[in-house]
């Protein structure tokens, strides 16, 4: 639906504001983040035990734009003084959140990622794709775990994300 509406429309910018888990458990809780490099860890084949990406199968060119190495890279994200200020983060897309520490470990040794969400991916190759210039901004509501809904920090999360989303429409 992004890639449709960007096409029939024009804008100016496009921000995406959201909640995401993080693997890294030296960011604390309720941190929000800039999302600077996102991808699709699950897009591939199962090859028995073995993960192939469809990059490696040549479902997709990990070259051409807007992907940089298989990965969608926003180089040239909006000058918004409140955005330059958050920590620039590589994300990933998944159709399931991690939950399982087998699965969790499994994806670990094949890449890299700081946080996950379930729909940033989409959204920077819709705008990258367009030309509008883009943000994702994202906020720690957990931890990448097994799920411990306990543990979450929707709340925090959600305050950080509103507070930093006026800053940057402030800004603007």
């Amino acid at each position: 639906k992004v890639a449709r509406v960007l096409a029939l429309n024009h804008y100016d910018a496009a921000l995406n504001l959201g909640v995401c888990g993080s693997f890294d458990r030296t960011r604390p809780l309720g941190a929000v983040v800039h999302v600077t490099t996102d991808g699709l860890p699950e897009l591939g084949v199962e090859d028995g035990d073995r993960f192939v990406s469809a990059a490696a199968i040549g479902l997709v060119d990990a070259h051409a734009a807007p992907l940089t190495g298989g990965q969608i890279v926003n180089h040239v994200p909006p000058s918004w003084p409140a955005l330059g200020a958050l920590p620039a983060v590589t994300g990933v897309t998944v159709n399931t959140v991690h939950g399982h520490e087998q699965t969790i470990e499994a994806f670990l040794e094949r890449g890299h990622a700081d946080v996950e969400s379930m729909e940033g991916a989409a959204f920077l190759y819709a705008c990258l794709l367009q030309g509008v210039p883009c943000a994702q901004v994202r906020a720690v509501s957990n931890y990448v775990e097994r799920r411990n809904r306990a543990a979450w920090k929707m709340g925090e999360a959600i305050d950080a994300l509103n507070a930093t989303a006026l800053a940057i429409l402030e800004g603007l």
